[in-house]
């Protein structure tokens, strides 16, 4: 097995030396900047974590698909970000806003083709399950940005579908980070669905602390605006949640109508709406569905048939991936 520390030092590496074609500048510069800005490299991370699984020492077979889940992430939070219409990302300006909707499109497009490009290099033996597993998820992620588009246009979305979009949206990449590692590694059919499924349970948590922190994080640490989901109106977590419990739903409606075209209003907006959430507890009501959804994803990767230090590993990874909320 390899250690947590080989695996954060070779993910670092990885992205510290990635390249991407020179010109044009105008269609590549975006790319170097979004990937220089940094972030957690969850995905890459999660790669090689199941991957290590399986192996004493890290491969060149795993390096570039590992690299391709966070290109391709990357990929969807240019384009997130334009429809979302957010200027910030990771304390940074979004590139939409740096350069212009236009490059933004144009570079994510570039961007999706070049995860693909790297993912081609995983080993041959294998390469058919990695191309299929990829694009299926590359297709469902697509699939969950589409309903969570749709639901902007809906006044009440049901728990049971927000957590089908979040499902799409977000886990299924995370699901098929740790596959990917799975399966490159050489684990067998029934281990690398367990890992999807521990892949996935994460990513729903992952999600819903997300959310969490949107309200009730700290701007400086989340690396954008706190409760930008309350200006937006934006279905979360816990406005579904909130929407389900509470017992004057008009209350809601009378906030989300609420103006936001000043600083002082959308400072009032928020101010309103977590009134609402905290008279109904909703702050920890997310952190305890994020408690069951980590546990989901534990319970599944107790069933490995992995060493001890494997198992912790894994553990360890859950506990960094949702301790900030939990």
């Amino acid at each position: 097995m390899i250690p947590e520390s080989t695996i954060a030092q070779t993910v670092k590496d990885l992205f510290d030396n990635i390249e991407f074609t020179a010109e044009p500048a105008g269609l590549y510069d975006p790319l170097r900047y979004m990937i220089s800005i940094g972030g957690k490299r969850l995905r890459p991370r999660l790669c090689l974590t199941a991957y290590s699984l399986y192996k004493d020492s890290i491969g060149e077979d795993v390096l570039e698909p590992a690299a391709a889940l966070e290109v391709f992430h990357t990929f969807t939070l240019i384009h997130d970000d334009i429809m979302d219409k957010s200027p910030m990302r990771r304390g940074k300006p979004t590139v939409w806003t740096k350069w212009n909707e236009d490059t933004a499109i144009l570079s994510g497009d570039v961007m999706s083709i070049d995860s693909y490009r790297r993912l081609v290099k995983a080993p041959r033996a294998v390469l058919d399950q990695v191309l299929g597993l990829f694009s299926k998820t590359a297709a469902q992620v697509c699939e969950g940005q589409q309903y969570d588009m749709d639901f902007e246009n809906v006044r009440q979305v049901p728990m049971d579908d927000y957590m089908k979009m979040i499902g799409l949206k977000t886990a299924v990449l995370l699901a098929c980070s740790a596959k990917m590692g799975a399966i490159i590694g050489g684990a067998s059919s029934e281990e690398a669905d367990l890992l999807y499924e521990y892949g996935y349970q994460l990513g729903l948590a992952f999600q819903v602390a997300d959310d969490y922190l949107d309200t009730y994080g700290d701007s400086a640490v989340f690396g954008k605006p706190i409760g930008g989901d309350i200006v937006n109106n934006k279905k979360s977590w816990l406005l579904t949640h909130a929407m389900e419990k509470t017992s004057d739903i008009y209350s809601i409606y009378d906030v989300m109508r609420m103006p936001v075209d000043t600083e002082e209003q959308r400072a009032a907006k928020i101010a309103a709406m977590r009134e609402i959430y905290d008279a109904c507890e909703i702050g920890g009501d997310a952190k305890a569905e994020i408690v069951r959804l980590n546990g989901l994803a534990l319970a599944a990767a107790s069933r490995l048939d992995i060493t001890a230090e494997g198992h912790t590993l894994l553990r360890n990874f859950a506990d960094a991936l949702v301790g900030r909320a939990k």
